[in-house]
């Protein structure tokens, strides 16, 4: 009966410590461009600023990290990338599969130099998806 008792404490530490550890974060979009290679293979120009007001969350729980666009991209993170910093920016990267399966990095830079803005960077092998983000 003792041996019950503590595996069951045991088990509540445990699953208490891994709730801990994950964490949630939600941002907000402001606006949003896109950068495209051309058919050469060389990158074209950043497109016009988009204004849009849309939900990105990062869950360290499942892993994942979910742009609520009027498409939701759902982004697996299959590897935390070491965080990068310099003298201009805070880089905190993720190699992730997106829903249709691709292979992408998804980084999220603080621009110190910038009053800490941050952007979220969506980096495939054709396209650069970039949005404006804050925390909420």
């Amino acid at each position: 009966m003792t041996k019950t008792k503590i595996y069951i404490v045991l088990l509540f530490l445990v699953m208490g410590l891994q709730h801990s550890f994950g964490q949630n974060y939600k941002f907000k979009t402001s606006g949003f461009s896109v950068l495209e290679k051309t058919e050469k293979g060389k990158w074209g120009k950043w497109s016009d600023l988009d204004l849009v007001n849309i939900l990105v969350t990062l869950d360290t729980n499942k892993n994942r990290i979910v742009v609520y666009s009027q498409i939701i991209q759902l982004f697996e993170i299959i590897e935390y990338q070491p965080i990068e910093e310099n003298d201009t920016d805070i880089v905190y990267s993720f190699t992730c599969k997106d829903n249709e399966g691709l292979d992408c990095t998804v980084s999220i830079i603080t621009r110190k130099k910038q009053d800490n803005r941050k952007q979220l960077y969506i980096n495939y092998e054709d396209r650069i998806i970039v949005y404006n983000i804050f925390n909420m």
